[in-house]
């Protein structure tokens, strides 16, 4: 290496195209490639590990793609970008040469965000003067890497209909689990650990969903107060595994996450676990304009951002983070898609969930579901064949909220089921209907689109809002550990604490809880849709009230190992056998209702609903007939799926109510299957037509009728 700051000789060329973009490895050195095309000059910076620097500037430039061949250079190499152009907040352009920035396409990174003024790309106090401070010593390094893990399982490659989802911090999961390895606890390895994998296959999903993973970074503001971002929705590498998640990184191997992200994939893999991963795409961790200058402002801020109309200074934010992704533009894009198909070949990933995804369809400024992302994916031969999953809304805008509204491959968060279904239970007035819609597979939402139930990604609780626990022992939010006075988190949560909030030792406070708490995930279960399970809700996991822990890498979001609810998790263990063992609940068309009586309604008195049955504000009672022959779906072998029949009883009254057994076929016997307001009911004698059967207050009983030939 030469003296720090010191140019090395000019590169040799690589014949062929600058792309693929990044740091790829090759015989004798590592090509180089970042693209820019604002930049005058592109310089990169390699660093030994005493910190010294040497530049070596980039010299060939074909199609906005900077690029040269470094020989010598291999993988552990540290490095960096610094770019010389124009910095001109009035245009938009912020080019700083005194900055080193990080790859876009870096697939691992070391180090982390040291904030001062040295990160500004702007000085002090003027956003229009570009600050000469170096940043080098506050900022992370890209690393080269060549990963030398294969996997050796399939993926398992389940059906949407066949699917259940587990959204899990890889964290907070592992962090005090005491069959987990000390030192792989909040690690990659540790979720990827037997110990961890046990616990999701006994429980019967079929999916982790993760929280974001790939490289982020802790706000100045949060750091200030002694907290970090939890969570990681303040993403910085598209391609880089984050680094404090790796047991390998942590004994000291750099770009060990690479390895170990892919180890953990193929263990879930080989136990029939598919891996989902929440992605960022709507914005970054360099935040609004007197933000830091750590990678993409610092390359091409108006490729990567969108720029306020009219005074390029300053962001569009459809996010509330700063800044927002711009979907429009072609580099863009190519960075968004080339970070899927990655993921999807090289990491082994099985699909995505798009945090606030609507704010990918803004092309042109509002939302809309042929915009170019949306083409980009349906025709990606790689993309387009995994789970899609939109976060179907972004903030402020008049069209933020789109549930139902994404393009027909795409699967969504339904925030309508999620409101409905809390409103229902805590006793709101006038949503039996709306009630029936979601409980079927939102056909007003998505049938017109011709879309499938599975269309709808059904949920009562996930990250962002109270836990499963905390949705019934709360009527507010309490979140003064975040150090916001309370302010932060939403005041809208449709939440009953059911008498006392809080902790209670009241004997009836606390069985009312945990019916709540049976009857919200029974009914998620037997609902049509893809369910959708926070991790640790069955393990009656609190936050102690906070709605909001994405600062709170502590005790508050970690999952608890030392005080499991073993009989609500038996019993959410036995709501998901009964899914999977009946494809009745498990319907990929939707039914035509009264055209074929494959369903049916009908009021405590064994009469067909009627419109004024539905229209009545006070009905909060209806029982829902599946008929598991007419028109079953198929397997995949072609196959009939033939099921039992199944009568769901809905009590959503706080008084007990006797529904009688309507007449569905000649001498059918109804034996009660899974009855929420007591878990650990013994079977009772067979129900006929006619026959009262008494449901408690605020409860769902089960009903299951043997066909004729298909009794088990």
């Amino acid at each position: 290496m030469t003296d720090s700051g010191s140019p090395q000789a000019p590169l040799k060329s690589l014949p062929g195209q600058p792309r693929p973009l990044g740091a790829t490895p090759r015989d004798g050195g590592t090509n180089f490639a970042v693209a820019s095309s604002v930049a005058d000059g592109v310089t990169l910076c390699l660093f030994d590990t005493s910190g010294s620097e040497t530049r070596v500037p980039l010299l060939e430039y074909d199609a906005g793609v900077w690029h040269g061949f470094v020989p010598g250079v291999r993988a552990g190499q540290l490095y960096g970008y610094r770019v010389s152009g124009p910095y001109d907040p009035a245009r938009g352009l912020r080019c700083n040469s005194a900055k080193l920035l990080l790859d876009p396409y870096a697939r691992a990174t070391s180090g982390t965000v040291l904030y001062g003024p040295e990160v500004l790309g702007h000085a002090a106090g003027d956003l229009d003067e570009a600050s000469e401070l170096n940043s080098a010593g506050h900022v992370p390094r890209s690393l080269v890497v060549s990963p030398t893990f294969s996997p050796g399982h399939p993926r398992p490659a389940h059906n949407y209909a066949d699917t259940v989802i587990y959204e899990v911090h890889v964290r907070g999961f592992t962090m005090t689990h005491p069959g987990i390895p000390a030192e792989l606890r909040g690690t990659y390895a540790g979720l990827g650990h037997e110990a961890a994998i046990a616990h999701l296959v006994e429980l019967g999903v079929t999916a982790v969903e993760l929280l974001p993973i790939h490289q982020f970074v802790s706000e100045s503001s949060l750091l200030d107060r002694g907290l970090t971002n939890y969570w990681g929705y303040n993403t910085i590498g598209f391609f880089a595994p984050h680094d404090g998640y790796s047991a390998l990184v942590k004994a000291g191997q750099a770009g060990g996450q690479v390895d170990e992200f892919k180890t953990m994939v193929d263990a879930l893999h080989a136990a029939g676990l598919e891996v989902l991963i929440d992605v960022v795409f709507n914005h970054t961790a360099e935040g609004g304009e007197l933000g830091p200058t750590i990678c993409f402002r610092g390359l091409d801020n108006p490729a990567y951002y969108r720029l306020a109309p009219g005074d390029p200074r300053h962001y569009v934010d459809t996010t509330g983070c700063g800044n927002s992704l711009n979907a429009a533009d072609p580099l863009t894009l190519e960075l968004i898609m080339d970070s899927l198909r990655y993921w999807t070949s090289e990491m082994g990933v099985d699909g995505f969930r798009f945090d606030l995804a609507a704010t990918l369809g803004r092309q042109e400024g509002e939302f809309n579901h042929v915009a170019a992302f949306f083409d980009l994916v349906a025709q990606d031969p790689v993309v387009s064949r995994v789970k899609l999953i939109a976060e179907p809304w972004d903030v402020g805008q008049a069209d933020s909220y789109d549930v139902g509204g994404f393009p027909p491959l795409w699967r969504e968060w339904n925030g309508r089921y999620r409101d409905a279904m809390r409103d229902f239970w805590r006793g709101q007035s006038g949503l039996l209907g709306e009630f029936a819609d979601r409980l079927t597979g939102s056909a007003d939402l998505y049938r017109a689109g011709r879309r499938q139930p599975t269309a709808s990604v059904n949920f009562i609780t996930v990250h962002d809002g109270f836990t499963l626990a905390d949705l019934v022992s709360y009527d507010g939010k309490h979140n003064e550990a975040n150090g916001e006075e309370n302010r932060d988190g939403s005041a809208d949560n449709r939440s009953w604490n059911c008498g006392a909030e809080g902790l209670t030792d009241d004997p009836a406070v606390v069985a009312l809880r945990q019916r709540q708490r049976r009857v919200l995930l029974a009914t998620l279960v037997v609902s049509f849709g893809v369910p959708l399970l926070l991790g640790g809700d069955e393990l009656g996991r609190t936050q102690q009230g906070n709605n909001n822990g994405y600062c709170q890498d502590n005790v508050i979001s970690w999952h608890d190992w030392t005080h499991v609810d073993a009989e609500f998790l038996s019993f959410v263990k036995r709501l998901l056998r009964l899914r999977k063992e009946h494809p009745v609940f498990r319907r990929r068309r939707f039914l035509a209702g009264v055209e074929t009586a494959e369903i049916q309604w009908f009021t405590p008195a064994g009469a067909p609903m009627t419109v004024a049955d539905w229209t009545d504000p006070e009905a909060r009672c209806v029982a829902v007939y599946l008929d598991g022959r007419d028109d079953p779906d198929r397997a995949a072998d072609g196959t009939y799926l033939l099921d039992d029949d199944f009568l769901v009883l809905v009590n959503g009254w706080w008084e007990p109510v006797g529904f009688s057994i309507p007449s569905l076929r000649p001498g059918q016997a109804w034996d009660v299957e899974l009855d929420t307001s007591d878990p650990l009911r013994a079977p009772s004698p067979s129900q006929s037509a006619g026959t009262v059967l008494s449901v408690d207050p605020r409860a769902l009983v089960v009903c299951r009728a043997g066909a004729p030939g298909n009794r088990g």
